[in-house]
């Protein structure tokens, strides 16, 4: 219990550190030679920390997006993930991804992204199952309504599996808000 305290303390700080660094590359202070770039530069993600009777479940998706145009914009992200049930279950998901995003219209935005995550399972030997490890592709297609930086919507896992083990379903909402 101690090894999940001390975990749970580092990906905590971790994705605080993240965080406060995103916030703070939005500071005016980069010199106006290097401007340019950066204006088009957005970043977003998603910090996750779910705790109950036995349970944890800690994620952290930092993203950065380049926007090309008012209407185009690639990116990438990372993420990182653990879940706990009761000691009898544990999991670590972490890998990468990369975007493409277009704005047909102003308050429509479509998506493509692919993402390779690598998941390393365990579970207690007596409830009949071991430990797994794999990779899993995943190609979402996605739409969504916008409103400035912000985007809900929904994506379907063209790659989807009923066997992953990772998405409980090919269509899964998502919300993006990019800074």
């Amino acid at each position: 219990m101690k090894k999940n305290s001390y975990l749970i303390k580092s990906l905590f700080f971790l994705g605080f550190f993240l965080v406060s660094s995103i916030s703070q590359a939005q500071n005016d202070s980069i010199p106006k030679s290097k401007g340019e770039f950066w204006e088009k530069v957005r970043f977003g993600g998603g910090l996750g920390l779910n705790l109950g009777s036995g349970f944890t479940s800690v994620s952290v998706s930092p993203a950065m997006y380049y926007n090309f145009n008012s209407s185009t914009a690639l990116g990438i992200g990372v993420t990182g993930s653990y879940i706990e049930d009761s000691g009898e279950y544990n999991s670590w998901i972490y890998g990468g991804s990369a975007i493409g995003l277009y704005n047909p219209i102003e308050y429509i935005q479509l998506s493509a992204e692919i993402e390779q995550l690598r998941v390393n399972v365990k579970v207690d030997s007596n409830l009949g199952y071991g430990s797994d490890n794999f990779w899993n592709t995943a190609l979402f297609l996605g739409a969504g309504y916008r409103a400035n930086n912000f985007t809900v919507g929904l994506r379907y896992n063209v790659l989807y599996n009923e066997n992953d083990r990772i998405y409980a379903d090919a269509w899964i909402p998502f919300v993006r808000v990019m800074f």
